[in-house]
């Protein structure tokens, strides 16, 4: 395995991109979905799983870490990769979504951000400099730049000012992360939802000389049409020979339409979150398995799929367990879940390297527009 972190694209159809990463801890085949391991588990999954499914890597968040068990912690247990059993590569988030997002008392400055604890109010302080120590107490192979994500809508002055905040940030955590061998840290841009802003973002980062880039802001409540507006006007200012991350994208169809504008990296909670409460995620779109019409319905949720909890269970059972709010309900949608995820990625991959993208997401899509099967 290569002792280098090195991207290289091996097959492209149209702006769609097939390459790999590879890194000391393994080789991360693009484009890439990655479960969320927020604070060191996928849940409701066994990490063996998770693997087993197809996943080359899983994220995990420098926020929650540090909190509970705290990233010193972490380190004197060997890392979170020893921690909790995932010898692959991981990367971590900086933390700066769920401070902005779940911290109710914060103040931003140029330093950094200071914040209280959403499970008990105590107070803590996030700079650049130290978000990028807490994702090395973790040994993270994939390292974020702590960043300001500004939720939408927002006013342009507002926008642009965190977007240039988030600029000097970037620089900080580069300085910060020196020289890991073996490792990446990984820029963010921001812009909301202007283009301008956008392409400034681009370009300042790439002239930073990172790794890989991430687009970030983006999910955060504007409608689809704005997103991949968005990747339109950013993907051709980021370097072709590193790679793309989108972050916390997202749906089936939000992945088959940021691949087609250049995206090779994406990380989402909807799969998990959404086997947690009931709906699958399957070929034929989604299927919620609280609604009344599975209660007697002996088939399976998708006879065809590679994945025992879709293919061996009767959607009737399921049905039982989601209503019962049975723990075992939420661990086989999950399963489901995240295995029709990793299969998605596969079949995109795969189409790259045939040339036939286009195709291939037009079939996809016929599938989710035909909907469930018929109730019996």
């Amino acid at each position: 395995m290569s002792t280098e972190f090195t991207f290289k694209v091996l097959a492209t159809d149209g702006k769609a991109r097939r390459g790999e990463i590879t890194m000391p801890r393994g080789t991360i085949r693009t484009p890439a979905f990655m479960p969320v391991g927020t604070g060191g588990t996928v849940k409701t999954m066994y990490m063996d799983q998770v693997r087993d499914l197809g996943a080359d890597i899983i994220l995990g968040n420098t926020y929650h870490l540090m909190l509970r068990p705290g990233a010193e912690r972490v380190a004197r247990l060997g890392g979170l990769h020893e921690f909790a059993r995932w010898p692959h590569p991981i990367l971590t988030d900086s933390g700066g979504f769920q401070v902005m997002s779940l911290s109710k008392l914060r103040k931003i400055t140029e330093k950094g951000v200071t914040f209280r604890s959403h499970i008990d109010g105590a107070p803590y302080e996030m700079s650049p400099e130290r978000s990028i120590e807490i994702q090395g107490l973790l040994d993270s192979d994939i390292q974020m730049q702590l960043d300001e994500c500004t939720a939408l809508p927002a006013k342009e002055r507002e926008i642009e000012r965190a977007m240039e905040l988030s600029l000097r940030w970037a620089d900080r955590c580069k300085t910060a992360f020196g020289d890991q061998p073996g490792k990446a840290m990984f820029g963010i841009v921001q812009g909301g939802d202007n283009a301008r802003l956008r392409e400034r973002s681009a370009q300042a980062l790439a002239s930073l000389g990172l790794k890989g880039y991430a687009v970030g802001g983006l999910a955060v409540g504007e409608p689809q049409d704005v997103m991949l507006d968005m990747l339109d006007v950013t993907c051709p200012e980021l370097p072709a020979d590193k790679p793309r991350y989108l972050m916390g994208v997202g749906t089936p169809d939000d992945i088959v339409k940021s691949v087609a504008r250049g995206i090779d990296m994406f990380d989402c909670v909807m799969p998990t979150r959404a086997g947690r409460h009931g709906l699958a995620y399957t070929r034929r779109g989604k299927v919620n398995l609280r609604n009344a019409r599975h209660a007697d319905d002996h088939r399976p949720l998708d006879e065809e799929s590679d994945c025992p909890a879709a293919r061996d269970y009767s959607r009737a059972y399921l049905h039982h367990l989601v209503r019962s709010q049975e723990a075992l309900g939420a661990m086989l949608l999950t399963w489901n879940n995240l295995s029709y995820y990793q299969s998605l990625m596969q079949g995109l991959r795969d189409a790259i390297e045939q040339g036939r993208y286009a195709e291939h997401v037009a079939e996809v899509s016929e599938g989710w527009a035909r909907g469930d099967i018929p109730a019996l």
